[in-house]
């Protein structure tokens, strides 16, 4: 139905930014048409009247509840994550009726993020294990200036694996009694996955973005995951052999 709409009324539809400001008036629907399913929408006035579309969850029909109302603005929340913020202004002749939003730069993380979740194993020999609990990179991909990193959990025993913390950190190899061990944390810029929990007899795929980076000879990349009232840590060591020969993600068509 939305591909219909979209089609028919082609010669009206604009690509739009967060910059634009979308016009609304009390007759005629304006459509806002998002890259993904919208989970949540916040008006900055009652000026503005919202409608989601019950068979295209990432449609939203607006209107004007009065006319010449102060300018506001409308907030959209999608189930990746993205966050978009558009200025509303009234117009009692909008100019475009339909207006398409292209996905965030957080959206196109994260579509890459799922779509690695599930690939087949493409790196070997990172692994850790402890009481029937396994952890391992299952593959390292790059795309631009982000690499992420495929990690698989497998939880062989027969009580669930609750995850207190999933942490990565650049560590030194040697550690000295002398000087303090230098370790810098990094932050991950998108997560998929189920980062809770391993449930009993059961396996988790695990996808994180973080920021591309290669590390010096003396230093790893530390994956630390450590069992919430448990004894089951798990550590991984990647050196900088692996990460530099990471799989180079595709354009997204």
């Amino acid at each position: 139905m939305k591909y219909l709409i979209i089609i028919v009324t082609g010669c009206m539809l604009q690509l739009l930014s967060t910059a634009q400001t979308v016009q609304i008036s009390t007759d005629k629907t304006t459509t806002l048409v998002f890259p993904f399913a919208i989970r949540h929408a916040d008006r900055g006035t009652k000026d503005i009247l919202i409608q989601p579309v019950k068979d295209a969850d990432n449609i939203l029909l607006v209107k004007a509840a009065t006319k010449d109302f102060r300018f506001t603005n409308l907030s959209v929340v999608t189930t990746d994550g993205s966050v978009y913020s558009f200025p509303v202004q009234y117009a009692a002749e909008p100019s475009l009726w339909i207006y398409q939003i292209p996905a965030q730069q957080k959206a196109s993380m994260a579509t890459y993020a799922n779509g690695i979740a599930d690939n087949p194993l493409t790196l070997r020999g990172i692994r850790d294990h402890s009481w029937d609990m396994d952890a391992a990179v299952a593959g390292i991909y790059i795309k631009d200036n982000t690499i992420y990193y495929q990690l698989s959990l497998h939880n062989h025993s027969t009580i669930d694996y609750d995850i207190d913390f999933l942490r990565f950190y650049i560590r030194d190899k040697r550690k000295s009694k002398r000087t303090a061990t230098q370790e810098n944390e990094l932050q991950a810029l998108y997560t998929t996955g189920n980062t809770a929990q391993v449930k009993a007899n059961s396996k988790n795929s695990i996808v994180i973005a973080l920021e591309k980076f290669t590390i010096p000879d003396a230093k790893y990349l530390a994956i630390e995951i450590n069992e919430k009232n448990g004894g089951r840590h798990l550590l991984l060591r990647v050196h900088n052999n692996k990460i530099i020969k990471a799989i180079t993600l595709p354009d997204l068509q």
